[in-house]
C-alpha cells in the first residue's frame, strides 16, 4: 500500500513539474482554440446577416424591375455588388441590372455587368446564362469575334443546345450561312424542348434548309 502511495505521489509530483514548465503553452493552445470557435461562430453570423440583408435588397431590385424602374434597379444592384459581393445574390442582381441596362440601350454597362457575372458567379448555371446574354450584347454591338469566343467554351450539358444556337445566330449575323446551318443543326440534335426545337427549324428554314 505504501509503495502504491509513493508511486502515486511521484506521478503527482511529475505532473506538477510538467504543468509548471508547460502551463503557458497549454493555456495559449486552449485560448487559441476558443478564439477559433468564436471566430467561426462570428463568421457564420456575419455570413447569415450579409445574406439576409442582400436578400432584402434583392427583393427591392426585383420589385423595381417589375415596375421597369431602371434607376432603382441599378441603385439596388450597385449596393448589392458593393456591400454584398460575396453572397449568391450579387450575380443575380448583376444579371437583372444588365437586362435593365440592355433594355435602356446602354450596351456598355450591360456588357460590364455580364462580364462581372461570368468572372464571379460560383454557380455554373448562372455563369452560363451570363455568357449567353453577354454574347447577345456583343453581337448587337457587332463584336462578332468576341461574342463567338464567349460561347465557344464547353458549358454544362443542359446549355449545349443554347450555346450552339447562339453560335448559329452569330454566324448568321455575319452571313456565314453554311457554318450557321451547321451550328443550328448541332443545336437541334441536342435540344429537347419542343418549342425551342421549332425555333431552330425556323432558323434553318430562314437559311434555306428544308
Amino acid at each position: 500500500m505504501a509503495t502504491y502511495d509513493l508511486e502515486e505521489q511521484e506521478q503527482l509530483d511529475a505532473l506538477k513539474a510538467w504543468w509548471k514548465q508547460n502551463s503557458h503553452v497549454v493555456l495559449v493552445a486552449v485560448a487559441a482554440a476558443l478564439l477559433l470557435v468564436a471566430a467561426w461562430n462570428g463568421w457564420r453570423w456575419y455570413q447569415r446577416t450579409q445574406a439576409e440583408q442582400a436578400a432584402t435588397l434583392y427583393e427591392t431590385l426585383q420589385n423595381a424591375a417589375r415596375m421597369n424602374d431602371s434607376k432603382a434597379v441599378r441603385d439596388a444592384a450597385g449596393t448589392i455588388l458593393e456591400k454584398y459581393s460575396g453572397t449568391g445574390y450579387a450575380p443575380l442582381a448583376a444579371l437583372v441590372s444588365a437586362k435593365a441596362s440592355y433594355q435602356a440601350g446602354d450596351l456598355k454597362t450591360a456588357r460590364a455587368q455580364l462580364e462581372w457575372v461570368v468572372d464571379n458567379a460560383r454557380q455554373e448555371g448562372v455563369s452560363a446564362i451570363a455568357r449567353l446574354r453577354l454574347a447577345a450584347v456583343l453581337m448587337d454591338d457587332h463584336a462578332y469575334d468576341e461574342a463567338m469566343k464567349v460561347v465557344s467554351v464547353k458549358p454544362a450539358e443542359a446549355f449545349d443546345a443554347l450555346y450552339a444556337s447562339m453560335r448559329g445566330d452569330i454566324l448568321s449575323a455575319q452571313n456565314k450561312r453554311d457554318e450557321a446551318r451547321a451550328a443550328f443543326k448541332a443545336a437541334l440534335t441536342k435540344a429537347s424542348d419542343v418549342t425551342f426545337r421549332e425555333v431552330l427549324r425556323l432558323k434553318l428554314e430562314a437559311l434555306g434548309e428544308r
